[in-house]
């Protein structure tokens, strides 16, 4: 089965949260550009260690490979493995 990718948009990304989230996101990702922590192409994402996009304090970020940050990572802590 195919994604519908324009069903996807009207019920989840077009929300004021998910918005808000990913501004969160890219604003972060901007900074660390900025500061030299990150360059652009690189294989490296910026983690939220609670989850939460908007706490961008600087204790709860850390700079993590892709491959790392994404994927199992999720399957893991709705398994309670990472607890």
């Amino acid at each position: 089965m195919a994604r519908d990718y324009q069903h996807e948009y009207d019920t989840y990304h077009s929300s004021v949260s998910a918005m808000k989230d990913r501004a969160a996101r890219n604003k972060v990702r901007r900074r660390a550009l900025r500061n030299g922590t990150v360059t652009k192409g690189d294989t490296k994402d910026i983690d939220h260690k609670n989850g939460n996009p908007r706490d961008n304090s600087s204790g709860n970020l850390q700079v993590m490979d892709r491959k790392r940050n994404r994927g199992d990572k999720r399957v893991e802590d709705i398994q309670g493995r990472n607890r």
